[in-house]
């Protein structure tokens, strides 16, 4: 192994770390304000009871919001116990995990700004038809199972 090529990738690589702690720290600042200031009982009180709609609404929410995805499954059951429909928390719980506007600078900083946003816009509408056909496909299989 090439001793020289080694401290030289070494080198390279904390000098990218260095420069996007900058990024890092500010997503996990901003993830964590809204984790604490926005709560299940804030969401369920925006969604309107139109599918179609509140799908775009989860979306638009799952999308801002951030966090792990088993986090997602709780305030998701949460969400199902108020009320809100399947194809809403559905779409929520898929934009969750897929699309991040908040890490949005970090990742037009590190993947191209076209990239990004490409990618998020896709992400965005997928989640929306992943949704739809997802609830779909379980009224299928219960009415099949009934």
């Amino acid at each position: 192994m090439d001793r020289s090529r080694f401290n030289r990738a070494i080198t390279k690589a904390t000098r990218q770390l260095i420069k996007m702690l900058p990024f890092l720290t500010g997503i996990l600042l901003l993830v964590s304000l809204i984790s604490v200031c926005i709560t299940t009982f804030d969401y369920s009180s925006v969604f309107t009871g139109n599918e179609l709609v509140d799908s775009f609404i989860g979306a638009i929410l799952g999308s801002i919001s951030i966090g792990n995805p088993m986090t997602s499954y709780i305030i998701g059951g949460e969400l199902l116990k108020s009320g809100i429909s399947l194809i809403a928390v559905t779409s929520f719980i898929v934009a969750w995990v897929t699309v991040g506007v908040i890490q949005l600078p970090y990742e037009m900083n590190m993947l191209g700004k076209r990239f990004a946003i490409l990618r998020n816009i896709l992400a965005f509408i997928s989640t929306i038809i992943v949704a739809v056909v997802t609830v779909f496909i379980l009224s299928i299989i219960k009415g099949g199972a009934a």
